[in-house]
């Protein structure tokens, strides 16, 4: 009899059950942090949070110890379930706050865009001959055809493949075909929709509400001079892929705790960040986990003068409402967004940027073997493991998660749904 094969991981995972192959030889990491010595405020800022964060999870390694907050939080799994829930949180959380859909190397000079799809609306992200940033929606005024296909480029204007009505950088109508016989066309009012968009410390945010006025520097709060100072706009996007996921939450959830590095990431992250050890900090609904790297170990009797915080701690930034930054003190950068598409599925684009451009053929290997370890791991581990526990969440349902003290990531997250689901509601 023929043997079945049962995939039980994500759907683009090539194999399955105890058939899944090794990650890549994971890659090697160098310390950027602490070969920078710029002088602007930021980058001293920067500096001095590091170099005390990483005093903290020192303090953490020789005690055995994590960050831990006072009390267990239990999530209804009904939560995850409902799917009138979904729209209320979609309504609550992605159409009324800023959104980071881009860092700003991503659009690395005038005449470059980028285009995706959030929540069913076509978004796309510009820079105009200035350098400007814009964000529109991806449809021609004419009859709403797409103008641009997902996907990074360069252009100097966008042209409609539909009947050619073509765009500036900035969404404004700069022509018609066949004008003399289609007629008139007022400009001003044919041109793209525009939405709220701002950039801050190398990362773009954007609204899908045209009308909503947001304040980036309110919401990135003392959390922005940081940011600034880990300088992503003078990073070098390398390359980005796709996966889809489950449920934004589910998916979500794998993000924002250290917990599970020795169980479901023996081979992998295991081997060179400590399990279950972190600090953990929050600015508004944002959050930083700094993890323990294993060389703490060789470091632990140095003076502090004399650590690299990049050795130490694998600090990874997370800007509400999903974009996790990893190797942030690093020379290689791993960005995750994780955009919700239905209630039962969302997409996560995985950004590589690096410090310095791959110029030879070893950095080029080095970059692609980033990241090629990274895609497997997300894909081959957490979210194999996230589609286990979406095909669950029925079989639960009306029952509850819990998350423990040592979870902080987890419980601030659900918080913030609630408080913004509250104050919808009033």
């Amino acid at each position: 009899m023929e043997d079945i094969v049962v995939q039980i991981n994500s759907p683009e995972t090539g194999a399955a059950g105890d058939e899944r192959p090794l990650p890549p030889p994971a890659p090697e990491y160098h310390s950027w942090i602490g070969q920078n010595h710029a002088t602007d405020a930021a980058s001293a800022a920067m500096r001095q949070d590091a170099a005390e964060l990483a005093e903290r999870v020192i303090e953490h390694y020789r005690n055995n110890t994590t960050h831990e907050v006072e009390e267990q939080w239990t999530e209804p799994v009904d939560n995850y379930l409902d799917a009138d829930r979904w729209l209320r949180e979609m309504d609550a959380v992605h159409r009324s706050v800023p959104l980071p859909l881009a860092m700003a190397c991503e659009l690395p000079g005038p005449g470059t865009y980028k285009a995706l799809d959030v929540l069913g609306m076509p978004i796309l992200i510009t820079r105009d001959r200035k350098g400007v940033v814009h964000a529109m929606i991806n449809a021609c005024r004419h009859r709403g055809a797409e103008l641009v296909e997902p996907g990074c480029g360069v252009a100097k204007r966008i042209t409609c493949p539909y009947h050619a009505w073509s765009y500036d950088l900035s969404g404004e109508l700069r022509g018609v075909y066949a004008e003399k016989t289609f007629g008139d066309v007022p400009r001003e009012k044919r041109s793209l929709v525009q939405l709220p968009v701002g950039e801050r410390a190398g990362i773009v945010f954007v609204s899908l509400d045209p009308s909503a006025e947001h304040d980036l520097d309110a919401w990135l709060g003392d959390l922005q001079p940081l940011l600034e100072g880990l300088r992503f706009a003078d990073c070098h996007h390398y390359g980005t892929r796709e996966l889809t996921s489950p449920n934004w939450k589910v998916t979500l959830d794998g993000y924002l705790e250290t917990y599970h590095f020795a169980s479901l990431h023996t081979k992998t992250v295991f081997e060179t960040n400590f399990s279950n050890m972190m600090a953990h900090d929050t600015w508004g609904p944002h959050q930083r986990l700094g993890a323990a790297l294993r060389p703490v170990a060789d470091v632990v009797d140095l003076p502090p003068d004399k650590r690299d915080p990049g050795d130490v701690v694998g600090a990874i930034y997370w800007l509400f409402p999903g974009l996790a930054i990893a190797g942030t003190w690093r020379n290689k950068i791993a960005v995750s967004i994780v955009i919700p598409r239905t209630a039962t599925e969302s997409v996560t684009q995985q950004i590589i940027l690096l410090r310095e451009p791959a110029v030879t053929e070893e950095e080029r290997h080095a970059a692609d073997q980033f990241g090629e370890w990274f895609y497997e791991v997300v894909r081959d581990e957490d979210y194999a493991t996230t589609y286990g526990v979406q095909r669950g969440l029925k079989a639960l349902a009306g029952t509850d998660f819990v998350f423990g003290r040592n979870e902080p990531g987890l419980q601030h997250f659900h918080r913030t749904i609630h408080r913004l689901l509250d104050e919808a509601s009033r």
